[in-house]
C-alpha cells in the first residue's frame, strides 16, 4: 500500500514538473503568446496538446479556485473526532495499512473523554496530524506514549475534503485528511480546543503537531483566539515558513506571483492546503507578518535532514518574539543513526523523547538515541 502512496507522490511531482516546463519551453510548433493571464495560459498548454488515441483532445482548465462556499475559496472542509482506539504501533508502514482500513480510529490513548489532568501534568495534549494523514497512522506510537506518561491526550482529524471539494487526488484514499484550506482547518482546531478545555477543566493545552499540524498550530494561536491558551507547541517537520516541495512548489508560486495561475491548475490536484503550504503564498505572508511566535508559548521546533517534504532544514525553524522561546532542534544532532524522515519521525524512539522533554522539562527525561530507518520507520529496530 505504502507503495502506492509514494507512485502516487511520483505522478503528482511529474505533473507539476511537466506543467512547469510546459510554461518555460513552450510546446513545439506555433503557439499563441503567453501573455500574463489565466486565459492565456489555458490556451498556450491547449496548443500543445495531442489528440487521445480515441480521437479526444485533453482541454486545460484554468481553475482559479475562486468557487463560494469557503473563506479559502474552495467548498470547504469538515472536522471529526478520531473514535475507536487502534493498536499501537512501532513502524509508520503498519500505521498507514491500519489508517487506510480505519481511517477515522483514534491512536491508543487518545480521546478518553472523562481524563482529569494531574498536578504534575496540568495541561492536556492535542495533537495535531499533517497533509494526506490522519490522527490514527500519525500518533499510533507516540499518544500511547505520552497517556502512559500521565498526560490526558486528546486529537481530531481536521480538513476533510473531497476531490470535489479541492481535496486533491490524495482525498481518493480513504483517512487522507489536512487537505481543505488550512484557514477552515485552524478553525476546526479551535473549535475542538475549546471542547478539551471544558471537559478537563483545564485552562491550557499543550499541542504537539506533525507537519501542516505545527503550522496550524500557529495559525490558531494568532487568529483563532489560541494565545494565552496554549503552554507549549511542540512541532516536527512542521512547514512554518513553507515548503519547496523540493524545488517544485517554490517554481509554481514564481510563475504564479509573475501574474500567471499555475497553481490554479494545480490546485485539483494536490489540493487546496499543499497550494497553500508553497514557500510565498497569500497564506505565509499573513501567517508571518507580525513574527514568528506569540508572547507567552515555549515552542519546540524539530526537524530532519532527510525530511524529503520539509526542506530546507531551516524552513521549518522559528525565531522567537517577546515573551516567547523557541529551542530548534536537528534531529540528528548528536544521533546521526536516526534517519527518520518526514512520515517515519513521529515513530522515532529519539522523536518521543524530544516531545516528552519538552512537555515536561522539570521531569528527567534522557533523549533515547538510536537507529530508526528512513522510509520503514520502526521505533529504532526494521
Amino acid at each position: 500500500m505504502i507503495a502506492t502512496t509514494h507512485s502516487l507522490r511520483r505522478a503528482l511531482c511529474g505533473i507539476g514538473i511537466a506543467a512547469a516546463l510546459a510554461v518555460a519551453a513552450g510546446p513545439a510548433g506555433a503557439a499563441p503568446t503567453l501573455e500574463p493571464t489565466i486565459s492565456s495560459l489555458a490556451e498556450y498548454l491547449n496548443a500543445g496538446t495531442v489528440a487521445a488515441a480515441d480521437g479526444r483532445t485533453p482541454t486545460a482548465i484554468a481553475d482559479t479556485g475562486s468557487a463560494s462556499g469557503s473563506s479559502s475559496g474552495s467548498a470547504g472542509s469538515r472536522a471529526s473526532d478520531a473514535i475507536g482506539e487502534g493498536p499501537q504501533m512501532s513502524a509508520y508502514l503498519p500505521a498507514f495499512a491500519y489508517g487506510l482500513l480505519h481511517p477515522d480510529a483514534a491512536p491508543p490513548g487518545a480521546n478518553r473523554w472523562d481524563c482529569k489532568p494531574s498536578a504534575q501534568h496540568p495541561r492536556p495534549v492535542v495533537l495535531l496530524h499533517g497533509t494526506w494523514l490522519n490522527a490514527y497512522d500519525t500518533f499510533s506510537s507516540l499518544s500511547p506514549r505520552l497517556a502512559e506518561a500521565g498526560y490526558c491526550v486528546f486529537t481530531l482529524n481536521y480538513g476533510k475534503s473531497g476531490l470535489v471539494e479541492a481535496g486533491g487526488l490524495g482525498a481518493v484514499l480513504p483517512g487522507r485528511y489536512g487537505v481543505g484550506p488550512m484557514v477552515d482547518s485552524s478553525r476546526q482546531v479551535a473549535t475542538f480546543i475549546e471542547r478539551v478545555r471544558t471537559a478537563t477543566g483545564a485552562a491550557q493545552v499543550d499541542i504537539v503537531g506533525h507537519s501542516q499540524g505545527g503550522t496550524i498550530a500557529n495559525h490558531y494561536l494568532k487568529f483563532e483566539g489560541g494565545q494565552g491558551k496554549v503552554g507549549t507547541v511542540v512541532s516536527f517537520g512542521a512547514t512554518h515558513h513553507g515548503t519547496s516541495l523540493l524545488g517544485i512548489a517554490t517554481l509554481g508560486r514564481m510563475i504564479n506571483n509573475a501574474g500567471i495561475d499555475i497553481l490554479g491548475f494545480y490546485r485539483p490536484i494536490i489540493g487546496a492546503a499543499n497550494v497553500e503550504q508553497a514557500i510565498g503564498s497569500p497564506f505565509y505572508t499573513t501567517l508571518n507578518a507580525t513574527g514568528d511566535t506569540v508572547p507567552g508559548v515555549a515552542y519546540t521546533v524539530v526537524g530532519s535532514r532527510y525530511d524529503e517534504v520539509m526542506n530546507p532544514l531551516e524552513l521549518g525553524f522559528l525565531r522567537a518574539g517577546p515573551d516567547a522561546t523557541v529551542d530548534n532542534i536537528t534531529l540528528q544532532n548528536g544521533c546521526e543513526q536516526d534517519v527518520s524522515d518526514h512520515l517515519t519521525m513521529m515513530y522515532s524512539p529519539r522523536a518521543a523523547s524530544i516531545a516528552l522533554r519538552a512537555l515536561d522539562p522539570a521531569g528527567d527525561h534522557t533523549l533515547t538515541c538510536t537507529f530508526n530507518p528512513w522510509f520503514v520507520g520502526g521505533s529504532g529496530s526494521l
